[in-house]
């Protein structure tokens, strides 16, 4: 693989933050040992762990953890002997206080994560976690809703905040590889500092576009081991690092170790096997926020609905991260027109 960059490609493993939306949000202290102790020993680079919807996300509308977050990050903190944890912190759910804490536990990478067109609320988050010392990477969700030319202002608006990288983030799994080539290739041309993608595996695609970003540039590239992800998952760590060193490309993770983990300590964990399912398929075609899926499929039983209806209705209205309280209007609307008709 030729790739537009010369720096060295970093791996967050996300299954302990973004895999939180899979398991409800009830994720114990010894599970989450268990996967950091193993992810530092096969060498991995960073490993995010926070509520689903990051710091703070511990609510009624977003899901309440079973384990407070902060006992979640000091118990993986107690594990990485080599890796450095991360967190994720949406501004308007997670604080500067809470990043503060979660910092003073050892938390050394925070993603300050905001809608692909709301750069600017990150500003106090992004100049404040630098202040901390840490590493700081602006986020940018849902990155196929916006044209090409708002996602670069967007990044920049980040840049100059003080964010050290800024990931396009495709929240929905709904980027084909051509369009992360040409938001890599955009982002790359028009910033100073590293570009990451997040990808999700909802059109089957994860690893594909994973390779896409890194053939243009991207350095930091997210995963999670067995798919543990929201909706299909992200780009599987393991079928990653595999491809990787099949190309030559030597990033320094135990791929064998990493296999182990998948099938021992996360399979028995997953609550059921992370396929593409007709929910999860549906958001990436309707280009829905993958941490949707649960809420849509519990408002669908309520109403007595198709899943699928709700998900193309919220793509339709453009519902973005945040607005999972919509979710159950837009069932209820849709139930009342079945009724109707």
């Amino acid at each position: 693989m030729k790739r537009n960059s010369d720096k060295p490609i970093k791996i967050t493993e996300v299954s302990l933050r973004d895999g939180s939306h899979v398991v409800k949000h009830q994720f114990t202290e010894a599970q989450v040992k268990s996967v950091a102790k193993t992810l530092d020993d096969a060498g991995m680079h960073y490993i995010e762990v926070s509520h689903g919807d990051g710091l703070g996300g511990s609510t009624l509308q977003y899901g309440k953890s079973l384990v407070d977050e902060m006992k979640l990050i000091e118990a993986a903190v107690e594990e990485a002997k080599q890796a450095t944890i991360a967190v994720l912190l949406i501004p308007g759910i997670g604080t500067v206080h809470e990043l503060k804490q979660a910092n003073s536990l050892g938390a050394g990478l925070v993603r300050v994560a905001t809608h692909v067109t709301e750069a600017d609320v990150s500003a106090q988050h992004i100049e404040y976690a630098r202040k901390l010392g840490m590493e700081t990477f602006g986020f940018l969700m849902m990155a196929h809703s916006a044209p090409v030319e708002k996602l670069v202002e967007q990044a920049k608006q980040m840049e100059s905040y003080g964010a050290q990288g800024v990931y396009i983030t495709d929240s929905a799994g709904a980027l084909l590889p051509h369009e992360v080539r040409e938001r890599v290739r955009a982002l790359r041309q028009s910033l100073q500092v590293e570009v990451g993608f997040h990808a999700h595996n909802n059109l089957s695609l994860a690893v594909a576009n994973t390779l896409a970003a890194i053939e243009e540039g991207a350095t930091r590239i997210d995963g999670s081991v067995r798919c543990l992800g929201a909706g299909a998952g992200n780009t599987q760590t393991e079928a990653l690092i595999a491809v990787l060193n099949r190309l030559g490309i030597d990033i320094g993770i135990d791929l064998y170790k990493i296999m182990d983990l998948a099938e021992e300590v996360v399979g028995p964990i997953l609550p059921g096997s992370q396929e593409i399912r007709k929910g999860s398929l549906a958001m990436g075609y309707a280009g829905v926020y993958s941490s949707f899926l649960l809420h849509a499929e519990r408002a669908a039983k309520r109403f007595n609905l198709d899943s699928r209806d709700i998900l193309l209705e919220l793509g339709k209205r453009k519902a973005v991260g945040g607005q999972e309280d919509m979710i159950l209007d837009v069932a209820a609307e849709l139930a009342q027109r079945k009724v109707e008709m």
